[in-house]
């Protein structure tokens, strides 16, 4: 985790659930962290919320689907630092829950939006920057339903099985350039997004009991192993947290 040390990141999502415990992860291992998301309210105390050292997370309010904020965004950490090492594409949706012939067209776009188009934004922002200097990590949140259908997530399987092929994409165009680019797959975790599937009740996950969802800290501490030239030899594609390598590889075994 020294590779970290110095480092600077962008976490997207970053007011609660997998995006804020990883803003605090990164921040304890000596990381620069800018951390945005739409809620600005929820973004108030997240400098104050962690052991890292006061002053390295910096929020920023802004809508991964609009890439006038993604710029802002961009812009914020490059005035800051004057570098760009990390970004965490994190930011996701998954209500409304419904099957297709029940979707609202508009909701089921602003899902994708989000999940799809905001992955590539975020991506084509810092890329520029990244490859001026010949290296940057890209970490995208993904899930297992990028390559399984469930029932009720139309929007959230088809936009998240996107985002798995720009993770593909960035390895093959630019591994070669310096930029690495992989993705985790958490599973089921425990923030807001599995109190809505519970709700819904479609498909066999809304069915979980709570007690067996993943504590937040468990991909954040994936999320930063990632990060380290130690995970190199997964670029290019999704490892899962439930695989027992990748937990001992990332020091939870």
């Amino acid at each position: 985790m020294r590779d970290l040390i110095g480092k600077t990141a962008i976490v997207t999502g970053a007011s609660k659930g997998i995006g804020k415990a990883t803003v605090m992860e990164l921040a304890s291992l000596g990381v620069t962290v800018i951390a945005a998301s739409r809620n600005v309210e929820q973004l108030k105390n997240i400098n104050t919320d962690g052991p890292h050292t006061a002053g390295q997370v910096h929020p920023i309010q802004g809508d991964v689907s609009n890439y006038e904020d993604v710029k802002k965004i961009t812009q914020f950490a490059l005035s800051l630092s004057g570098k760009i090492d990390i970004l965490i594409n994190n930011a996701g949706l998954i209500e409304p829950i419904s099957k297709l012939a029940d979707s609202s067209p508009e909701e089921w776009a602003n899902v994708a939006n989000v999940n799809y188009k905001g992955v590539y934004f975020c991506i084509r922002s810092v890329l520029p920057t990244m490859l001026g200097v010949g290296e940057g990590v890209i970490v995208n949140v993904s899930t297992g339903a990028a390559t399984s259908p469930r029932e009720g997530w139309s929007h959230y399987c088809s936009s998240k099985a996107g985002a798995l092929m720009l993770t593909k994409m960035v390895h093959h165009e630019y591994a070669q350039s310096g930029v690495r680019a992989v993705g985790l797959s958490p599973g089921t975790v425990d923030t807001d997004m599995q109190v809505s599937i519970r709700k819904s009740g479609l498909n066999p996950i809304s069915k979980l009991p709570a007690n067996v969802h993943t504590p937040v800290s468990v991909p954040a501490k994936i999320i930063a192993w990632l990060c380290t030239t130690d995970a190199k030899e997964f670029d290019g594609d999704d490892v899962s947290l439930k695989d027992p390598v990748i937990q001992k590889r990332a020091g939870l075994r």
